[in-house]
């Protein structure tokens, strides 16, 4: 059994990575101040198990670590502010939060967890490199390897792919500065219960649900590589989980390339509803026109592959998001 920690624990990621190793009988503690994180129903039943911890707190304060404890085998840092809403309307604290978190989950890590051996995890984004797409610079399908861009500060989109960049540079020069064990992920499109609101999937189950009509499709011609949220916490662990992973980076997707279009396509099959009309709408500004991530080096150093084919996932999703309608905006 190993002592876990899970910061932003409470999110679509973090619950469903603690639901895996809580499974297997690791102790787990999870972190979170439910900026972005709920505690639904699914989250209840997870904490009111023996072998997990919720510990509430701000951790872009240094002294919220300290609440913590030490000697974790493993940590999983999720911590993020998430959904492409949020990327615009709130740029500043994308970016306070994301690099406060992880300058003090570093220094933290290396002083004080005091187990030598222990190993910590980044989650960075895709975003990390996407406005390099427009540029032209940026193979399809991408390899780890591919530069990190963002072509245009003023633009708000990425504020969220600033700071997992900046990420990203502070765990490898801590990690050798310090010698430590880390590992970086590059999610690549999760989805699957437990979403939130505001991402592609369930704003367009949403809007199924609420009949909307003539109904929106936004960057029809685009393509993404969706990846189930259960196959993308067992790759997650895998790669915290393997000595080969250590000082890596890894892309998490699938090599199955959908367009939008083709995505609402099959959401209205599944639900049992197809508008009578379509309004076709453009990306908003620096939406990235195809994503499909090169995920070769992964399968080579830890054996995944995602498993979940996309009708059942959306299925799943589908079935959880009509169980979990989006609560009415108080007034």
């Amino acid at each position: 059994m190993k002592k876990i920690l899970i910061t932003g624990g409470a999110g679509f990621i973090g619950g469903t990575l603690a639901k895996r190793l809580a499974g297997e009988g690791h102790d787990i503690t999870l972190a979170d101040n439910f900026f972005r994180g709920k505690r639904d129903s699914d989250f209840e039943a997870l904490i009111v198990l023996d072998n997990v911890t919720l510990i509430e707190g701000d951790l872009t304060a240094s002294s919220a670590w300290d609440a913590l404890g030490t000697g974790y085998d493993e940590v999983y840092h999720l911590v993020g502010i998430n959904g492409t809403k949020l990327f615009y309307s709130i740029p500043h604290e994308v970016l306070r939060i994301g690099v406060s978190t992880t300058m003090n989950a570093l220094e933290w890590f290396r002083s004080k967890n005091g187990k030598p051996d222990a190993k910590i995890l980044y989650t960075s984004s895709n975003e990390a490199y996407a406005s390099g797409f427009d540029l032209g610079i940026i193979p399809i399908p991408t390899p780890e390897t591919a530069p990190l861009i963002i072509s245009d500060t003023y633009n708000a989109r990425w504020s969220y792919g600033g700071q997992k960049l900046i990420g990203e540079l502070f765990f490898i020069n801590y990690s050798r500065a310090y010698n430590f064990r880390m590992s970086i992920v590059r999610p690549h499109n999760f989805y699957g219960p437990r979403a939130g609101y505001d991402h592609v999937i369930p704003e367009i189950i949403g809007r199924i649900e609420a009949r909307v009509e003539p109904f929106p499709i936004f960057g029809t011609g685009e393509t993404r590589s969706f990846c189930y949220i259960e196959d993308a916490a067992e790759a997650i662990q895998k790669v915290m989980e393997s000595k080969t992973t250590d000082g890596g980076t890894y892309h998490i997707g699938t090599s199955e390339e959908t367009e939008i279009q083709g995505l609402v396509e099959k959401l209205f099959e599944l639900a049992g509803w197809k508008p009578g009309e379509l309004d076709i709408q453009a990306s908003p500004e620096g939406s990235v026109k195809r994503r499909l991530a090169d995920v070769s080096k992964i399968e080579r150093d830890t054996g995944w592959k995602a498993s979940t084919p996309l009708q059942e996932g959306l299925t799943k999703t589908l079935e959880w998001y009509r169980a979990h309608p989006k609560p009415k905006e108080k007034s």
